[in-house]
Order: C-alpha cells, then structure tokens, then sequence
C-alpha cells in the first residue's frame, strides 16, 4: 500500500467519524423543520379563524344594530301617537298596544343579540391569543432550525445545544396555543 493511499483512507475514516457524530444534528434539524411546518400551519389556521370569527362578530353586531334601529324608530312612532291627536281612539290604542308589545319583545331580543355578538368578539380574542403562541413557537423553532444549521458549517456542538434551546422554547410556545382554548 501505497503513502497517498494510506492517507486517503485515514482521511475518509475521519470524514466518516465527522458524518457519524453530525447525524443527530442532522436529525434534530429534520424533526425541528417538521415541527415548524405543522406549527405553521396551526398558526395559519387560527388566524384564518379569528378573521371568520371576526366577520361573524360584525354580522351580529350590524343584526343587534338593525333591531336597534327598528326598536327606535317604533318608540318614535309610538311617542308621536300619544302626541297627535287621533278620530278613531280604538285604533289608536290597538295600534299603541301593539308598538308597546314591539318594544318589549325588541328589548328582550337586543339583549340577546349583543350578548351573541360579546361572545363572538371575545371568541376572537381568544383565538388571536392562541394564533399569537403560535406565531411565536414558530419564530423560535426557525430560529432553533437555523442556529442548529449552523453546527453543520463548524463542527462545534455549541450550536446544536442553542439550537436545541430555542427549539424548547417554541414547542413550548407552541404547546401553550395548543392549551388555550
């Protein structure tokens, strides 16, 4: 056997030792990419949420704002019966009756209306809140995904345990939009 032959084959035993020490990096970095991807898409979809969320809010909100309306203009109409006067009393009381049982319904109805629209914001609140761990899990997760890259480039393991940290925390970041609900 020749030198140059003995020096290659020490030198790819040496490449071999660097490729085996660096296959956990390896890995982490593919189940950390994962992780950034489905985290991605649970951020995408909660955001896709609050805005439908939103625009149910504000569909109940211009509902609520409508009865609102329809309940005030039937307060004018009665308040102007009781002002003006009228030949025929009967109906003018029937009529009266009828816009004091409008309005008492109306009131009920109000009621429930910006109930249903408080409830649809605060679904939205809640739903931003969760997209907002999200966002961050996957902000540290890229940053985890890149610090540990960097390993690659400098053989030294101190990047791969940064990278490993950042990672932590935005599973964990993650995890917490998992739990709000």
């Amino acid at each position: 056997m020749e030198a140059n032959e003995a020096q290659e084959l020490q030198e790819q035993a040496e490449h071999a030792e660097h490729e085996r020490t660096l296959r956990p990096v390896a890995f982490t970095m593919s189940v950390v990419a994962v992780l950034v991807a489905v985290v991605t898409v649970l951020g995408h979809r909660t955001h896709t949420e609050a805005v439908l969320d939103q625009n149910k809010a504000t569909d109940q909100w211009n509902y609520y704002q409508a009865h609102k309306i329809r309940a005030s203009d039937t307060a004018l109409a009665a308040d102007l019966l009781s002002v003006v006067t009228i030949v025929d009393k009967d109906g003018a009381k029937k009529l009266a009756k009828s816009y004091a049982d409008h309005q008492d319904k109306w009131a009920e109805n109000l009621k429930e209306e910006q109930e249903k629209a408080e409830g649809l914001e605060a679904k939205v609140e809640k739903a931003e809140a969760r997209a907002d761990r999200y966002d961050l899990g996957e902000a540290l997760l890229e940053i985890g995904l890149v610090i540990t890259s960097i390993t690659l480039l400098t053989r030294k393991r101190v990047y791969w345990y940064l990278g490993l940290g950042f990672s932590t925390v935005g599973i964990v970041a993650a995890a917490l939009g998992l739990l709000l609900k």
